[in-house]
C-alpha cells in the first residue's frame, strides 16, 4: 500500500494508529512493543529504525503491516501519516478538540479555587492578627500531610493514578483532611472503594470500554473534576469556622452545616457515578436503557442506566454517608446537644443515586455516543464507521462529572435543611 507524500522506497512496514495497546510483537523488523506508549509520544518505524516524535496528544502505537497493505487491530482508528524526507506529519484535529474540552472543564474550577485560597490566606492572616482563630494542632498538620502522601504513593504504585493525578490527589487530600476529619473519611471511602471497583473484573471491562486503562490511571483532570468541588467547599469551610470537626446543625451553625452537606453531596455524587459505571456493565443481565427516552442502547452508552447500576450508585453514596457519620460519632464532642446526625447516611445515599441519574441525563444530551462497527464497541467520537446513538460532542466524561457534582452540591443542603429532624 502506498501512502501519500512518501518519497523514496515504498516498503513501509508500519502505520501509526490512535489508541493504546498492552502487547504488540513485530517480527522481522527487530522492534518490540511490550507496553502501551505514554501520552504525547508518537512512535513509528522507518526501514527498521526506531523513530519518535512529540507530535500527538494521543497514545499511539505501531501496528504490523506490509508494503501490500496493513493489518489493524479492531480496536483502533488510523490516521494518514506522511513521511516526506523522513519527517512525520500527524494530521488530526481531534487532539485540539479534546484539549479545548479539557480546558473548558478546568478554567472555572481552577480560577475559583485560586481565588478561594487567596481569600482563605487573607482570612487566616486577619483572624490571627485579631486573635479570633485558634492555632492548628501540629498533629493535624502532620496527619494532613503524611496520610494523603502515603495513600497517593500507594495509588501511584498500583497505577490507580498517574503522576499528575497523584499530585492533584495529594492537594485534595491535604485540604480536606486539614479542614475536617469527617471530610477525609468521606474522601477515603470514595477513593478506596472506587479504586477497588475499577480493578475488579478488568478483563470484562476491557471488552466493553474502548478507552479502558489498566488500574484506572486517573490523571489530574479526572482528580479535580471529581475532587475539585469538595476541595473548594473545604476551603470555604475553613474560612467560615476554621479547621476542626463540628456537628451538622442548621439551627446553630447554618453556613458551616450547609458546606458540610454540600461537600458530602459532591463526594457521594462522584462515588455513586463511579460505582454505577464499574458495577452496572459487569453484573447487569439486561441491556441499558437511555434515561431520556427509555429505549435500549448498547452497553457503554452515555446516559444508559440499568437497575443494577442505579442500585450500585445508591450503595456508593451510602458508603460515603456511613464513613462521614462514623467520623462524626468518634470525633465530635457534645453531639447530644446538637441535632441528630443519622440523616447524614440517608442524604449520602440520596446524593449517590441523584448524582448518577443526573450524570446520565447530562451524558445523554452533552456527550456523543456512537457505535463503531469496526470495533464492536461504543465510542465517544464520530467517524465513517460510527453510527450515532445519542448526544452532542459538547462535554467529555470529566466535564459531565464536574457539572453533576456542582448541581448536587447546590441542591442537597437546601433539601436537607428543609427535612432535617430536630
Amino acid at each position: 500500500m502506498e501512502f501519500p507524500g512518501i518519497t523514496g522506497k515504498q516498503l513501509w512496514s508500519f502505520l501509526v494508529l490512535q489508541g493504546s495497546i498492552k502487547e504488540s510483537s513485530v517480527s522481522g523488523g527487530g522492534f518490540l512493543i511490550s507496553r502501551h506508549t505514554t501520552n504525547y509520544l508518537t512512535c513509528f518505524l522507518i526501514h527498521g529504525e526506531s523513530k519518535s516524535a512529540l507530535k500527538s496528544h494521543h497514545d499511539c502505537l505501531i501496528s504490523e503491516g506490509s508494503d501490500r497493505g496493513f493489518s489493524t487491530s479492531r480496536q483502533f482508528r488510523y490516521n494518514w501519516v506522511l513521511f516526506p524526507s523522513s519527517t512525520m506529519i500527524f494530521e488530526d484535529e481531534i487532539p485540539m478538540k479534546e484539549y479545548l474540552k479539557m480546558m473548558t472543564d478546568m478554567i472555572v474550577l481552577c480560577a475559583t479555587m485560586a481565588i478561594s485560597l487567596f481569600f482563605w490566606i487573607i482570612s487566616i492572616t486577619a483572624s490571627t492578627y485579631y486573635g479570633t482563630l485558634q492555632p492548628v494542632s501540629p498533629w493535624r498538620w502532620l496527619f494532613s500531610i503524611l496520610v494523603p502522601l502515603t495513600l497517593t504513593t500507594r495509588a501511584l504504585k498500583k497505577r490507580s493514578l498517574d503522576h499528575s493525578g497523584a499530585l492533584g490527589a495529594l492537594l485534595v487530600g491535604f485540604i480536606l483532611t486539614m479542614a475536617n476529619m469527617s471530610f477525609f473519611s468521606a474522601l477515603l471511602a470514595f477513593f478506596i472503594t472506587s479504586s477497588k471497583l475499577t480493578r475488579w473484573k478488568e478483563e470484562v471491562k476491557k471488552k466493553l470500554d474502548s478507552d479502558y486503562k489498566e488500574g484506572g490511571q486517573r490523571n489530574w483532570v479526572q482528580v479535580f473534576c471529581n475532587g475539585g468541588v469538595p476541595t473548594e467547599l473545604a476551603l470555604l469551610y475553613m474560612i467560615e469556622v476554621g479547621p476542626g470537626e463540628m456537628p451538622v446543625d442548621f439551627g446553630k451553625q447554618y453556613s458551616a452545616s450547609w458546606m458540610c452537606l454540600s461537600l458530602l453531596g459532591a463526594l457521594a455524587c462522584s462515588t455513586g457515578d463511579t460505582w454505577a459505571s464499574e458495577v452496572g456493565p459487569v453484573l447487569s443481565q439486561t441491556k441499558p436503557r437511555l434515561i431520556t427516552s427509555w429505549r435500549e442502547v448498547p452497553t457503554g452508552t452515555n446516559g444508559g442506566v440499568t437497575p443494577v447500576g442505579l442500585l450500585a450508585s445508591f450503595l456508593g453514596g451510602l458508603a460515603v454517608g456511613v464513613a462521614y457519620y462514623i467520623s462524626q460519632i468518634l470525633l465530635v464532642r457534645d453531639l447530644h446537644l446538637a441535632d441528630p446526625q443519622w440523616p447524614i447516611i440517608v442524604y449520602g445515599a440520596m446524593a449517590g443515586l441523584l448524582g448518577s441519574m443526573l450524570d446520565s441525563v447530562l451524558g445523554a444530551h452533552w456527550q456523543y455516543s456512537g457505535y463503531d462497527e469496526s470495533l464492536g464497541k461504543v465510542v465517544n467520537y464520530a467517524s465513517v464507521t460510527t453510527k450515532r446513538i445519542c448526544g452532542k460532542p459538547i462535554l467529555d466524561n470529566n466535564g459531565v462529572n464536574l457539572f453533576s457534582s456542582i448541581i448536587v452540591a447546590l441542591v442537597l443542603p437546601g433539601f436537607a435543611w428543609s427535612f432535617w429532624p430536630h
